[in-house]
Parts: C-alpha cells; sequence; structure tokens
C-alpha cells in the first residue's frame, strides 16, 4: 500500500553520503574526477558496500564490476530495482549518478526506519562504467545487464594506456562472481539531476521522464602514412589526423543545422599517432554522437554522420574502420512506472513537470528488457560534466521523496 504522503526521506542522512562521496576522487574546486575502475572508484565502491551491509543489504556484485545490494520483500517474487552510477567525468560534478545511487540508499534506510518490509525485493544497483569517460561506449555494464553487449566483449575494451577493463576490474578486485543479467527484474527506477536547464528555468521542483532523445554514436578509427610534414606534397598526404577532424567537423555542422529544433552533434574525442611535430599521424581514432527528440531526424542526423565518414576518406585518401556504434532513446519508459512517479509528485504537492531526458542513462538500457522510468531533481543553470554543476538540498528533496513514495507504491503493489 502506498506511503502515507507525511513520510519522507531523512534529507540530512542522504547530504550526509554526498557530502563523503564528495571527498572521494577530488578533481577541480568542488568538483570530481572518479573514472571508472580507477583506484578512486574502488575507494567509493568500499564505502558505499559497508554503508549498504550496515544497512543489512546483501551484497552481491556481477561479472562487470556493478554492485547490487538486495533488502528482501515478504514475497519471493522479482524485484524493483533502483539506481545510478558513482563513476564520474574527468571534470565531473557531485551529483551526476550520485543522487541515484544514494537516495537509493536512503530509500531502504528509511524503510528500516520505519520498519517496513515491501511485497516485492528491493536492490540498490551501483552501475560500472555509465560515463564512459575511461571505456567507450557509456553505459557498458547496464548494457551488458540486458544482453546488448557480449560480456567478453566489454571485458576486453581498453583505455587510452591499453588498460582493460577486465584488467581493471581486477586492479580493484570488484570483477564479481554473479552472473551478468539473466533473472527478472519488476522494474528500474533512476533518480538523476536534469542535466539541462527546463526545471531550474521553469520552477519545478520534479521531472517526471516521459521519453529519451533518440541518440546515436560512433567511434571510428582511420588510417594513413606517416611522412614528413615539410617536402611531402599535399596530393601524396593520408593524414589520419586530418581525416578525423574533417569528420568531428562535419559532425558539428550537422547539429548546427538542427539546432533551431533542439537537435545536437558532437565531435567528442581525436586521437592521434604519431601525434608529434614535424610528421603525419597514420592513425586516428574519433568518436562522435548526434541526437534529436524526434527519432526520424535523429536517424538522418546518423546517417549524414555516415556520409561525412565517406567524404573525410575520400578527401584526405585514409581509410575507415567503425570500431563501435551505439543507439538508445525514444519513447521507451513505461507508462505504468510514469504513473507511479505523477501519483507520487501528486500526492506530495510537488509542481511537477513531465519532459524528456537529453542525456544518456543506464535507464535507457534497462528499458529495452523491463518497465522503466527516470525521476529528475532540478539542476542549477542545467550545468553539469563540470566542477560547477549543482545541486541543492531544495534541488534535491522532492525528487528523493518522489523516488521513495514511487517506489514503495510499485514494490508494493498486488
Amino acid at each position: 500500500m502506498p506511503l502515507s504522503p507525511e513520510i519522507r526521506a531523512d534529507l540530512g542522512r542522504f547530504l550526509s553520503t554526498v557530502e563523503a562521496s564528495s571527498g572521494i576522487g577530488q578533481g577541480r574546486p568542488d568538483g570530481l574526477s572518479r573514472l571508472t575502475l580507477s583506484d578512486s572508484d574502488r575507494e567509493i565502491r568500499d564505502l558505499f558496500v559497508r554503508w549498504c551491509t550496515e544497512a543489512g543489504l546483501q551484497v552481491s556484485v556481477d561479472g562487470m564490476g556493478s554492485i547490487f545490494a538486495r533488502r528482501e520483500g515478504s514475497e519471493d517474487l522479482p524485484p524493483v530495482l533502483v539506481g545510478s552510477h558513482l563513476d564520474t567525468q574527468v571534470n565531473g560534478g557531485r551529483f551526476d549518478g550520485v543522487i541515484g545511487v544514494f537516495g537509493a540508499l536512503e530509500l531502504v534506510r528509511r524503510l528500516n526506519d520505519l520498519g517496513i518490509t515491501t511485497r516485492r525485493p528491493i536492490e540498490i544497483v551501483n552501475w560500472t562504467n555509465e560515463e564512459g569517460a575511461r571505456y567507450s561506449p557509456p553505459m557498458v555494464a547496464s548494457g551488458c545487464f540486458v544482453g546488448a553487449h557480449p560480456v567478453e566483449w566489454a571485458h576486453g575494451l581498453r583505455d587510452e594506456d591499453g588498460v582493460s577493463i577486465g584488467e581493471a576490474l581486477d586492479a580493484i578486485g570488484y570483477r564479481g562472481a554473479a552472473p551478468v543479467g539473466g533473472r527478472e527484474i519488476d522494474s528500474y527506477y533512476e533518480l538523476h539531476i536534469e542535466q539541462a536547464d527546463q526545471l531550474d528555468r521553469t520552477g519545478h521542483q520534479v521531472g517526471i521522464v516521459t521519453h529519451g532523445y533518440r541518440s546515436h554514436g560512433i567511434r571510428v578509427e582511420f588510417r594513413g602514412e606517416t611522412g614528413h610534414t615539410g617536402p611531402l606534397p599535399m596530393e601524396r598526404r593520408r593524414n589520419a589526423l586530418m581525416a578525423g577532424a574533417r569528420l568531428l567537423v562535419a559532425v558539428d555542422d550537422i547539429g548546427w543545422e538542427h539546432a533551431a529544433t533542439g537537435g545536437k552533434a558532437t565531435g567528442a574525442r581525436l586521437t592521434a599517432s604519431p601525434n608529434k611535430a614535424g610528421i603525419l599521424s597514420d592513425l586516428a581514432e574519433a568518436v562522435c554522437d548526434v541526437r534529436h527528440e524526434r527519432p526520424e531526424i535523429a536517424d538522418a542526423m546518423r546517417d549524414r554522420m555516415l556520409q561525412a565518414i565517406q567524404a573525410a576518406c575520400e578527401r584526405t585518401g585514409c581509410e575507415a574502420t567503425i570500431l563501435d556504434t551505439w543507439s538508445w532513446g525514444g519513447d521507451i519508459f513505461d507508462r505504468e512506472l510514469i504513473a507511479t512517479v505523477r501519483e507520487a509528485a501528486a500526492a506530495l504537492g510537488y509542481r511537477a513537470a513531465e519532459l524528456p531526458s537529453q542525456a544518456g542513462h543506464d535507464a535507457y538500457f534497462l528499458a529495452q528488457r523491463f518497465p522503466a522510468t527516470m525521476i529528475f531533481t532540478p539542476c542549477k543553470d542545467g550545468i553539469t560534466h563540470n566542477n560547477h554543476e549543482l545541486a541543492t538540498p531544495a534541488m534535491i528533496e522532492p525528487g528523493l521523496n518522489v523516488l521513495l513514495h514511487a517506489v514503495v507504491a510499485r514494490a508494493d503493489r498486488r
């Protein structure tokens, strides 16, 4: 049965967990640089596991390093899964992902306070490598969980230093014994900062996420030939760095062409070798993506992006190999779960807005197999993936309470 509207999360306790997290993997002032499977990631994982154990939860770690903490229900039914991620960008904020994991922890702590046992189990999850800052693509562990990626393939992904995910999991002691996915989940809820400014701009306290922007990304390798930057004639050059650069500029142009209708395109990364003065690069790797709220426009932008690869090769004489592609978003979130969020916000008296998610989240993959939804909190000026990212206690508290009430309603339903 639903909780009484008077029941709220313990905001002070929740904020203390966020404050502890903010001291682990510090980056630029007020920010975090806690890359996945790094020493600082291990430190926050260890602290999270300790807190879950102290809350009486049964902790397990799967083969991708994702951590699950289970609170048993009164019946042996598939669990309601709640969580997000604790890894950050290189110049990340203190709230992105973090409030989703610790919001779920506060949820079960509050139920412990009240002595309430839900009909279905509730599990907290911390997904590995949501950000994709160290390993591309992002959200790889949740993708493996639903069968979108083979685990062996994910274990073989390598960072800039050549360290694979499998090796990094072993290095921090988080290659778990639990299977990756292959089990039933009742539903999935994810609390997150909006990462845009609609809620902050309009004064709404809670975001009810109804769908996601359709997004397409690629990682492509260009191969050329080294040569001297002085005497080698332009018509004989095969500069892989320039092939990558041309692709990223073309992708940026695609974004500007669709900016008026909310489209976005990003040249996110370009690496090259040898990448030294005086010599042409014979190898380059580029990462880029396009996204739009309307799937058909996003698909057209993707086609333009693929055409830009060929154009870059024709202009530079290089060869291209697409190493990886990914797509997510669209009308993916479950209507019944959205209704639980809407009803909880109304019962608690919060000003709520229905809106899309413009960024990628683990919920996108979970929605491929299970009912899933998201709850947004405002984020000051929409600044995120930046050390100035800010979600004040007053911004977070409504979403935290809505999460508590929506999840309990779902877990206790008949």
